[in-house]
């Protein structure tokens, strides 16, 4: 897909009001876990943020990069991600969080990225944080610089990848709890892309399908 095109429609998209957990659940571990939806989560999560980040290669194609965490002693331990991470006290709201992590993380320059909106947010039970997923761009493609201790690898997938309904699968995952789940994940270069990243681009390719795109 055409990145001007992307992001035309990704402005049409964002007038419209958001599916929320219609769209999560279409990606979400099943049986489905409630508590991401109940009304009563803890009072004492903690805010997060992430960014979907829409640019361009030299042929004019449209992408979003996806990070792999490294192995370490966490639940989110080797998953794939989008870069962002923990809300600070100097972060002025979660849309600077979005941006600030994204440099850090994976190297881009923030100040040349334009945020488009965001997208519902989500809450992750295992690490008990309320995550809020960003869309933004930039007009040419970043040299990225991933944090070796933040970020194992990149994977730039093309936006008409994510569209690919052969890619939508499901599966038993090992989660970091020690058992078993029975999830719908998008295999994207052969990575498993399950859990939290893949209700929020659940609730995305919801949102693109719906409008008929």
């Amino acid at each position: 897909m055409e990145f001007d095109q992307v992001i035309r429609k990704l402005e049409q998209i964002l007038e419209k009001p958001l599916p929320g957990r219609k769209g999560q659940i279409t990606m979400a571990p099943q049986p489905v876990d409630e508590e991401r939806f109940a009304q009563q989560i803890r009072k004492d999560f903690r805010k997060g943020a992430v960014l979907m980040l829409f640019y361009p290669d030299s042929t004019g194609k449209c992408y979003i990069p996806f990070i792999k965490r490294p192995k370490y002693e966490g639940v989110h331990s080797g998953q794939i991600a989008f870069p962002g991470g923990k809300m600070e006290e100097s972060d002025e709201d979660l849309a600077e969080t979005a941006l600030r992590e994204s440099e850090e993380e994976i190297g881009i320059d923030a100040d040349k990225v334009t945020l488009l909106g965001k997208m519902s947010d989500l809450y992750i039970p295992p690490s008990n944080f309320m995550v809020s997923p960003f869309l933004g761009f930039v007009n040419e493609q970043p040299n990225f610089l991933p944090d070796p201790k933040e970020v194992e690898r990149i994977i730039n997938c093309p936006v008409e990848v994510l569209m690919d309904k052969n890619i939508r699968k499901t599966g038993s995952i090992n989660s970091r709890a020690g058992f078993k789940v029975n999830a719908p994940y998008f295999d994207i270069e052969s990575e498993t892309v399950w859990g939290a990243t893949a209700m929020m681009l659940g609730e995305f390719t919801y949102m693109w399908e719906r409008d008929g795109f």
